[in-house]
């Protein structure tokens, strides 16, 4: 598989980055761009400094919670990050991003589906601050070999009988989502009531729980190591590729619909090569580049167009219609005093 051998190349292509980082740029200047681990094609990189003579500087973070206070403190100045919905809309009421000059975006603007602008007002209102780049949802990944029958809700997460099989995403909001979902909640719910009811649900759960993890999911269900986990939907795409046996299903009760964007710091020393980063990334030809590499669901029309299998275009997994689920929510920004709940409540829950 393209993604697998890439890797050990995108590995070295980093390292190689950030040996440079503070030598000399390339002859149009640089670019320095802040991503989740393992979601970029490194060939698009080279691409892109190839036409553009712009050095890429490159930098991953693993959740949207490691991710912020980093950027907040200002001590490295980045000029394109790709944060999620809820967070994309903290960091705009903590007036920390650039209004995006949409004349240097015409891929952007040209590409992207209706439907993603739309969604994107729940944290963006107006479309000024933010460019999707991948969506998705959250689901149960199982092992058809290693569960009875097939599973369609959150509860199979709390069956004894899969004790010490079980993988937890190791992110607040995602647990919580779980948690709140499986007792019939908003995932945005701030009801301190609600919130103990899921926690307490949470608590329950973990004797049962093998690990709390993020992408280590992926390796450990491809391996056989866990019989049911909980995943991104990109993330179940790939592993389908790998282990035939997985199955995702998105629960009964309802989950998270999700989408990461590119945004531009405030404090972004180079803005005008980041939009130029940005608008090279919704070329349809990198779009599908992406795609194909790190498999999360792509927002770029065009680049759906342009994808040859039909299985993958029309996959109920990377495109689902969403219309055919329930209680299906994007995550919001619920404000300081929320988030100290949550992570005061997520305390009690790792400190059990």
């Amino acid at each position: 598989m393209k993604k697998i051998f890439l890797l050990s190349v995108c590995s070295a292509i980093l390292l190689s980055l950030a040996a440079c980082g503070n030598s000399s740029s390339g002859e149009n200047g640089e670019v320095i761009v802040y991503n989740w681990g393992e979601y970029l094609d490194p060939e698009a990189i080279a691409l892109f400094e190839e036409e553009t003579g712009i050095k890429v500087i490159y930098d991953e973070f693993e959740t949207n919670e490691i991710m912020y206070p980093k950027v907040e403190a200002g001590a490295t100045e980045y000029d394109v990050i790709c944060p999620s919905d809820y967070m994309i809309q903290k960091m705009l009421e903590n007036d920390l991003l650039a209004e995006l000059n949409f004349d240097n975006l015409p891929n952007a603007k040209a590409n992207i589906g209706a439907s993603y602008w739309e969604q994107s007002k729940e944290f963006d209102p107006e479309n000024k601050y933010s460019v999707p780049y991948c969506w998705g949802t959250v689901g149960i990944l199982y092992n058809k070999t290693m569960v009875d029958g097939t599973i369609d809700s959150w509860s199979v997460l709390w069956d004894e009988k899969y004790k010490d099989n079980i993988l937890m995403q190791d992110s607040v909001r995602d647990a919580f989502m779980v948690g709140l979902k499986l007792n019939g909640f908003s995932m945005n719910s701030v009801d301190a009531g609600e919130l103990e009811t899921a926690k307490n649900s949470l608590i329950e759960q973990k004797p049962l729980v093998q690990a709390y993890v993020v992408d280590q999911v992926r390796d450990k269900m491809i391996g056989n190591e866990a019989a049911i986990g909980v995943i991104y939907s990109g993330e179940a795409i790939y592993t389908q590729r790998e282990n035939p046996d997985l199955e995702y299903v998105i629960p009964k009760e309802g989950t998270n619909v999700w989408i990461d964007s590119w945004v531009i710091p405030k404090n972004a020393p180079n803005k005008e090569n980041g939009e130029k980063f940005i608008d090279f990334m919704c070329r349809p030809e990198i779009a599908l580049m992406n795609f194909e590499y790190i498999t999360y669901s792509t927002p770029n029309d065009a680049a759906r167009a342009l994808i040859e299998d039909d299985d993958i275009r029309n996959s109920t997994i990377a495109f689902p219609d969403l219309s055919q689920y329930q209680n299906l929510e994007t995550f919001q920004y619920l404000g300081e005093d929320a988030d100290r709940l949550y992570n005061d409540l997520w305390k009690e829950i790792k400190s059990e």
